[in-house]
């Protein structure tokens, strides 16, 4: 059903954007660049996240890694990553398949600044096989267009 979410999302908020479903998994960082031919950083993994009693979704860089010190900065506390199941009930994506659209009800989404280095970004699309291929501006709308410095990017 998570794709199929994510798909009538976008077909009634971005309907010029596709759900590009693949073969191949797209499950990780790593396979999903190989699958679209594109660097790491550019796949933009969604981090599901708790700060304090909060529970928010954090789009990143593919290749970057949440920066315990940015991050509290940023958000105001310590953020912790949610188990799986948590994040499947939440977010009705399973891990692999996790993306800030077609969620079963309103999360705040910040988008991380290391994203704004490349034109063009592929955030999962719902499932371990679907993705999307969307400007950097264009996902920024689609989630509210908040940004914070919470990860490192490789050196």
């Amino acid at each position: 059903m998570s794709l199929q979410s994510v798909q009538a999302d976008l077909a009634a908020r971005a309907p010029e954007l596709v759900v590009e479903v693949t073969a191949d998994s797209t499950a990780t960082v790593q396979t999903a660049a190989l699958v679209h031919g594109v660097e790491p950083g550019q796949i933009a993994k969604t981090l599901c996240i708790r700060v304090g009693g909060e529970v928010l979704l954090l789009v990143t860089r593919g290749d970057a890694r949440l920066d315990n010190q940015k991050s509290k900065a940023a958000f105001g506390g310590r953020p912790r990553m949610l188990g799986a199941e948590e994040v499947a009930q939440l977010t009705s994506h399973e891990v692999g398949g996790v993306c800030p659209f077609g969620l079963p009800a309103a999360l705040p989404i910040w988008l991380d600044t290391s994203l704004q280095i490349y034109d063009l970004v592929i955030p999962a699309g719902g499932d371990t096989h679907a993705s999307v291929r969307v400007s950097v501006n264009r996902l920024a709308e689609l989630c509210g267009n908040r940004w914070v410095d919470a990860c490192q990017p490789p050196l």
